[in-house]
């Protein structure tokens, strides 16, 4: 959608809007403006800089974002679930490149391949269909070794839980389980004490799997493509994330909502981010990650763009996000 186009600029809607409709003059409803709250809630304040600093790509002053001190020891993990319904919206991307950054800077970090497609394998250079075990064995096992699974990567600190088409088979194979929901929790509870960070890539869907990353997690990012279409499934996914929070996580907390794919040059990607702002206020993060080719150079190489292209901006893009993750959720 062009930046040229106002009339569709006109009709995005807000990120909680249960459908798309043209903007009115009528009075918002309360029920979103009430939703978005809750959200904004979900997820503790970056403070800005003291001296307010430059606005960026969100609109609001960049808050200081320091590095993080190295660590002494490490685990047990924070997990987070990548999260969004919607495909092609920068989950897999987020999860290489988020997990690099953090390795970066001294966390040990296991990435889940928690999608039948794989890409998330492919990204770090493997090729998922080698695998003889992978997580569907996992799931599917009382008494497998996740140690077993695990690969390490090129990159020190990172580690890769794979997977392949098998996985497509596991919700269907799980659905006549005891405890379904918490498969995921069991198969990752003894690797915890090994690491800081664990960083689960969802299908986009809002399935059993899904439903099991977030039984397991204790925060959810969001990467959300600074588009028209992803605006409108957000509503319904945190319909999702607040039943598993009531029903099955109580822990379970939104960290951030994350733009992706944007071209600030276009009046349409800055629109998208003004409404993102306005229905999940603090909840988005402060960090953009922007349209590059460069992301796509580093998937067919096989490795995470801090490494492929270390000194670009998407590169440093991904270290502020990594930043303002431990900002966010400060590991021990």
């Amino acid at each position: 959608m062009s930046s040229d186009r106002p009339a569709a600029v006109a009709t995005l809607p807000s990120a909680t809007a249960p459908a798309v409709a043209p903007e009115s003059s009528a009075p918002a409803p309360t029920a979103p403006v009430a939703e978005a709250a809750l959200v904004t809630e979900s997820a503790p304040l970056v403070e800005p800089a003291p001296d307010g600093g430059p606005l960026g790509p969100t609109g609001r002053p960049m808050p200081d974002l320091p590095d993080p001190p190295p660590r002494t020891s490490h685990g047990p993990a924070r997990i987070i679930a990548m999260c969004n319904q919607k495909g092609g919206v920068g989950k897999t991307t987020t999860t290489i490149n988020l997990g690099a950054a953090l390795a970066e800077y001294g966390r040990r970090v296991l990435l889940v391949d928690f999608d039948p497609q794989g890409s998330l394998s492919v990204g770090l250079g493997f090729n998922p269909h080698e695998w003889e075990q992978s997580i569907y064995d996992l799931l599917l096992s009382d008494d497998g070794d996740v140690s077993d699974v695990v690969q390490h990567t090129e990159m020190e600190g990172l580690d890769l839980l794979p997977s392949n088409i098998d996985l497509s088979a596991a919700e269907v194979q799980l659905v006549g389980e005891v405890a379904r929901e918490q498969t995921l929790a069991r198969v990752l509870t003894p690797v915890m004490k090994h690491y800081d960070v664990v960083l689960i890539d969802c299908q986009p869907s809002l399935g059993l799997l899904t439903i099991n990353a977030l039984t397991a997690a204790h925060g959810v990012i969001v990467p959300l493509e600074c588009e028209y279409f992803a605006l409108r499934g957000v509503a319904l996914l945190k319909h999702t994330i607040d039943k598993v929070t009531q029903r099955l996580n109580p822990s379970l907390r939104i960290d951030g909502v994350l733009g992706t794919m944007f071209d600030g040059r276009t009046l349409h990607s800055r629109e998208v981010m003004e409404r993102l702002v306005d229905a999940w206020g603090e909840s988005v993060f402060h960090t953009v990650i922007r349209r590059t080719v460069k992301f796509s150079d580093s998937t067919v190489a096989g490795e995470p763009i801090t490494t492929y292209a270390a000194d670009s901006s998407a590169a440093e893009a991904y270290r502020q996000l990594a930043r303002e993750v431990l900002v966010r959720c400060p590991d021990e």
